[in-house]
């Protein structure tokens, strides 16, 4: 085993035992096997798309397969080895497509691939095979494969957010051909390291185009986020806590739990779902239960309804609960009933079985601050602005996680001048969202934007800040200090790489994949920078 995608890696060099995130040796195998598989599938689907033949399964699949290899999606061996076999039969449907179009176009029979991914198919002994296709093996220049496993990571998380797309029916033929053509690129070997790095360049270009599919996804469905007041306490009645992003399954289960005495708790990154009016409108949508991702073990065990996951996130279970617990969509763990489709009769009995909350209210904490919503006040924020009233913006966001030094973000926070408004979105708001930091002329100075992927929505903030100050972004009052987990803050940072943003303080510790070749590349032409203490850091940004 060697694996060091996430942040907690081992030692800050990789897992080789068994993963921080709980990750055994067979089920990393495992998904390496699926990756490599994924890249021969990519490499016909790539020549097929090519010579005018695609097929949307295969389309489907690509995305899938890449989301369950993201950390904390899928820990089950048994649904790892039958995504491998599937990918094997799309593998050969890929391979059909492009030799029949190649000789309808050519009158002759297409060239035959023998080795690499092309040549791949699953064995009898996955894990073993699997074995022979970990990082270590992508290739013998440290350099280039460090460029390598940046350009796969960032296809990983944007197949998480394009996966959410596509339940919500937003799909795109050139983010299709991006992923096919991407992928199949991390298996030549003629590739040398700048092509790997304007990939994955176009890979932040491309997860823009996503991750505004995703955001009109959301919006189509659900409205445009409200500034909305979310209660932390708890309400008389039975429960269910949805973990995870995914805003159309927690619809689903607010439809198929109506008039049923239950109420809905969201946890982690489903806490922005309060301040969409189409999910805002079942009124036993009650509350936010928890905090962040990483402390799932402790408080589950004092929620007393029943508990699923609708994407990553999910970390090994305390036996205490797992008889109340669930997984949908790509998140697996062994033993845990799996809800697959629409129909969510287990944990709704489940819930109705179960003792339920009393009524015991709590804090409230405001969400809502999408780009509409902000843009919405524009010329009272750019009149702050001009009037000196509001000094300098901090974006403060990203992923939490259970590694020492996170509390940097809390004190980064509440270190910020009163004169300043704070952008947060992603589950590393947790670590200060409760606090209570006032407003600036009935400006809040904390604005939530939303789930990691709403980064589009401060993209967009920023973006039309910049244009009412006739300046360029990075001329904005405005400093980005980021902290990452896993893969989908990988493909985030790319974007906002493709866009030109510079000084990003980054943390709480640099990607154990990142050569000092690379680092350098990113120091010299991006001014990405580790953060340091927050007074010294807050120090450098004023100047």
């Amino acid at each position: 085993m060697f694996c060091h995608q996430c942040e907690q890696t081992a030692k800050g060099i990789a897992c080789e035992i068994s993963g921080v995130c709980g990750k055994k040796p067979e089920v990393a195998a495992l998904q390496d096997n699926l990756l490599y598989g994924l890249k021969g599938l990519a490499f016909f689907a790539d020549k097929a798309r090519g010579l005018g033949a695609k097929d949307p399964a295969i389309d489907g699949f690509v995305l899938e397969g890449l989301f369950a290899t993201v950390t904390n999606v899928d820990f089950d061996p048994a649904r790892l080895e039958a995504l491998i076999k599937q990918c094997g039969g799309l593998k050969e449907k890929a391979k059909g497509l492009y030799e029949t179009a190649f000789k309808a176009k050519n009158g002759a029979a297409a060239p035959q691939f023998t080795s690499g991914p092309a040549s791949w198919a699953p064995d009898a002994d996955l894990v073993k095979q699997g074995g022979e296709h970990g990082i270590p093996a992508l290739h013998e220049n440290e350099d280039i494969r460090s460029a390598i496993e940046i350009l796969t990571y960032g296809l990983k998380g944007m197949a998480a957010y394009a996966d959410h797309a596509k339940i919500l029916g937003k799909e795109d033929e050139e983010v299709y051909a991006f992923f096919h053509k991407a992928l199949a690129a991390t298996a030549d070997p003629s590739l040398g390291l700048m092509d790997f790095v304007g990939l994955a360049m176009e890979c932040g270009k491309t997860n823009l185009k996503v991750m505004g599919m995703l955001n009109e996804g959301n919006t189509e469905h659900y409205g445009h986020p409200v500034p909305t007041k979310v209660q932390l306490g708890t309400k008389a009645g039975k429960a269910i806590l949805v973990s995870g992003h995914d805003l159309r399954m927690l619809d689903e289960l607010l439809k198929q739990t109506e008039g049923k005495g239950i109420n809905i708790y969201t946890h982690g990154e489903m806490l922005p779902a309060h301040g969409y009016p189409g999910l805002k409108k079942y009124p036993h949508l009650v509350g936010n239960f928890g905090g962040a991702w990483q402390d799932q073990a402790k408080e589950f065990l004092d929620f007393p309804g029943s508990i699923i996951f609708n994407t990553n996130c999910i970390q090994r279970p305390a036996e205490a609960y797992t008889g109340r617990l669930f997984t949908w969509g790509l998140v697996a763990w062994p033993g845990i009933p799996h809800i697959d489709g629409w129909d969510f009769t287990p944990v709704i009995e489940k819930a109705l079985a179960l003792l339920g909350f009393p009524d015991a209210p709590g804090q409230e904490i405001l969400v809502g601050f999408g780009h509409n919503a902000v843009l919405g006040v524009a010329d009272k924020v750019i009149e702050a602005v001009k009037a000196g009233a509001v000094k300098h913006f901090f974006l403060i966001g990203g992923c939490d996680g259970a590694k020492p030094g996170r509390d940097y973000y809390t004190e980064f926070a509440e270190k910020v001048p009163q004169d300043c408004v704070i952008l947060t979105l992603a589950c590393g708001k947790y670590r200060f969202n409760k606090l209570d930091f006032g407003d600036i002329g009935g400006i809040p100075r904390l604005l939530d934007v939303g789930q990691c992927n709403d980064a589009y929505s401060a993209i967009q903030i920023a973006v039309a800040l910049a244009g009412a100050f006739q300046c360029g972004v990075n001329d904005l009052p405005l400093s980005m200090v980021l902290s990452w987990y896993e893969q989908k803050a990988v493909v985030i940072l790319l974007t906002l790489l493709h866009l030109g943003i510079k000084n990003i303080k980054l943390g709480p510790s640099l990607p154990a994949f990142v050569s000092p070749t690379v680092l350098n590349f990113l120091v010299e032409n991006f001014n990405i920078a580790p953060i340091s203490t927050p007074d010294e850091d807050l120090k450098k940004i004023f100047g």
